[in-house]
This record gives structure tokens, sequence and C-alpha cells, in this order.
């Protein structure tokens, strides 16, 4: 919620989430910069792909299975970023869902990031790309 709230980004939880997301551990998670300007929850994946977040853009999925680098790829002004559990990912459904699969590369014997500091990379990249927080 933070890093929503520093890169003016919008958010979308699919749940189930990997971790309780309550009135309560939102606010905590805001912290003093209040509630963010754009959180959507969708009760599953499969009402995501119905609602009106999900048909703008393209969607990119970061994983550590992407064929593509973070450094190689081009960002799209309506690119929705998609990052899914640290301790499995997304089912093989989302992956195919996925326009884009990005990863971002980390020195070979380390295995992944965590999903904040992920999130953190890639939209920091994003706005660089498109000029966003110039």
């Amino acid at each position: 919620m933070r890093l929503s709230a520093c890169f003016g980004a919008a958010i979308d939880v699919i749940e189930p989430c990997g971790f309780l997301l309550s009135d309560a551990k939102l606010r905590r998670a805001a912290m003093d910069y209040g509630q963010p300007a754009d959180l959507v929850r969708h009760t599953s994946w499969n009402a995501y792909l119905h609602s009106a977040q999900a048909a703008r853009g393209r969607l990119v999925l970061f994983t550590t299975r992407g064929a593509d680098s973070l450094w190689d790829f081009a960002f799209h002004p309506d690119d929705r970023l998609l990052f899914g559990r640290e301790s499995a990912g997304v089912p093989a459904s989302v992956h195919d869902a996925a326009g884009a699969r990005v990863r971002i590369p980390i020195r070979p014997q380390a295995r992944s990031l965590n999903v904040a500091v992920s999130a953190a990379i890639a939209l920091a990249e994003a706005s660089r790309q498109l000029g966003a927080l110039e």
C-alpha cells in the first residue's frame, strides 16, 4: 500500500490472498499514507478476469519463469503488473492469461525475491520507462 501511494499506482487484490487482509491490516499497512485511492478487491481470479480493471491493458506477470528480462522489457502505459504468492507463484491458468511474463534477473544461486521487493523493482522500472515520476 505504501508502494501504491508513493508511485500513484492502483492496487487490485485478488483473493484468496496469501495473507490476512482485514480493515485493521489495511490501516496498519497504509500507515500514514491513508487508504489508497484506487484499491479494488476481487473475490477470485474469475471475478478479476470479468472486472473493468482487467479489461484495461496488458497483464504482465512477474515470475521466476518469465521469458523476458525486466531490463529488456518495454512497458505500456496501460499495463497491469501481476505478482503471485511468494510460496507458490500463480497457477498455470494465470500464466496462460498473461500477455507477458517478466523475470527480474538475480544471481543464479538465489531462488527468488520477496513479493514486496519484486513489486517495488518492477513498478520503479515501469515508472522510469514511462516517465511517470519526472
